[in-house]
């Protein structure tokens, strides 16, 4: 009888483990906006094939955002940097990739410490930024 007790109270124990697990490991990917959403709010595309040129503006636009580079690599056209605000930090990570033959297309993402950060105005910031240094750029404007 105690054999049939512990078998049944294993088995109890090991539905709670995985229930538990699945919970959680549903809610790590949960935002509070859809990820297609997110993700139209973090990407634009732009009518240029200048992979190098693209990430040189990338790079300045955080720069002048007052971001500290971290890491760009132009060969995966990623570049990384984080911004201090006091203890706070904010982390940038953007990429550069081409859509199709004619035009490039950057994704930024944002996080102020561990948290995503999903407020649209803060990507139209980045990209109006950097749209700017783009016509700069082509009107060789330093």
């Amino acid at each position: 009888m105690k054999k049939r007790y512990r078998f049944f109270a294993l088995l109890l124990i090991l539905a709670l483990m995985a229930s538990g697990c699945a919970t959680t490991a549903n809610k790590a990917f949960v935002t509070e906006e859809s990820q297609v959403q997110l993700r139209s709010i973090q990407t634009r595309a732009f009518d240029t094939t200048d992979k190098k040129k693209m990430m040189q503006n990338v790079i300045s636009t955080m720069q002048d955002l007052d971001f500290v580079i971290d890491k760009a690599d132009f060969t995966l056209g990623s570049v990384t940097g984080n911004k201090y605000l006091g203890n706070a930090v904010i982390t940038m990570s953007v990429t550069v990739r081409p859509r199709g033959e004619k035009q490039l297309l950057v994704r930024a993402n944002a996080q102020y410490g561990t948290t995503s950060i999903e407020d649209a105005a803060t990507y139209q910031d980045f990209f109006t930024a950097l749209e700017k240094s783009i016509f700069l750029t082509a009107q060789q404007i330093d």
